[in-house]
């Protein structure tokens, strides 16, 4: 067994952490731009988390879009959210804004993890790109769970994630998370408190793939703070914060 030292600063990081309008970005040192490049070559000025736009790139480049699905926005600093939130305010007006734009420090594209896409069908709105549920873009959504992404923001869920429904905003939150919330029809909302079924001192979610077997839980910050974390030796293991009061432990284990 091996015991994990937490910084308790790494709850507002990781692939699953949550943020809205009730749970808004916390850091203020820069974390998430440090670990950005660019999506492509094409486009060097849309910025992902490295591991993030690694595995966009290799879905473009399985379903050989990379002419066919556009990158339209990624990362933005806290300056540039706030003058997408004020210039759409201007251009149509509050209650428009309120369900399409997040509010600047609840939005995820200042995190590096989510990606608004489009057909490339010619120009594009850079509020609500088009993005449908056929074609190229349909394929892509089959196929992205499988990459670590979900579609953020789907119909019927809109009362839960306070964002109108957008086909276009993908979110990375890695694998196998993508696939069991899309399984089981969960926002990324829902998935948090899902996994609070799991504590660490308790039964532990299992899933299963053709080649692992994925193990995973929940750790409040308390018990943290007040207890060692063991985790079996050299299985690998992913550790995110959820931007809220704890973090989930994925283990990988080889069937």
């Amino acid at each position: 067994m091996r015991t994990l030292n937490f910084d308790t600063l790494n709850i507002y990081n990781g692939n699953l952490i949550l943020v809205n309008k009730e749970h808004p970005i916390t850091r203020r040192d820069n974390k998430y731009a440090a670990s950005l490049v660019s999506v492509d070559s094409r486009h060097p000025e849309i910025l992902l988390d490295y591991i993030a736009a690694k595995e966009l790139s290799q879905l473009i480049n399985h379903l050989n879009a990379d002419n066919e699905i556009l990158p339209v926005s990624g990362y933005r600093t806290l300056s540039v959210q706030k003058q997408i939130y004020s210039d759409s305010v201007d251009e149509n007006g509050v209650e428009f804004t309120e369900k399409y734009v997040a509010l600047p420090n609840r939005s995820e594209h200042q995190t590096g993890l989510a990606i608004d896409l489009a057909e490339n069908n010619g120009e594009y709105d850079f509020i609500r790109p088009y993005f449908p549920y056929s074609g190229i873009c349909m394929q892509f959504r089959k196929k992205a769970i499988h990459y670590g992404f979900i579609e953020r923001y789907p119909k019927g869920k809109e009362g839960i994630t306070g964002i109108a429904h957008e086909p276009w905003h993908f979110r990375y939150v890695g694998y196998p998370h993508s696939e069991i919330m899309s399984l089981k029809n969960l926002t990324l909302e829902e998935y948090i408190k899902y996994i609070k079924n799991f504590p660490y001192k308790g039964k532990h979610l299992k899933f299963f793939n053709y080649e692992f077997t994925y193990e995973i839980f929940y750790c409040s910050l308390a018990f943290i703070q007040q207890n060692p974390l063991t985790l079996p030796a050299n299985t690998p293991y992913q550790i995110s914060g959820n931007n809220i009061d704890g973090f989930i432990i994925t283990l990988r284990k080889i069937k």
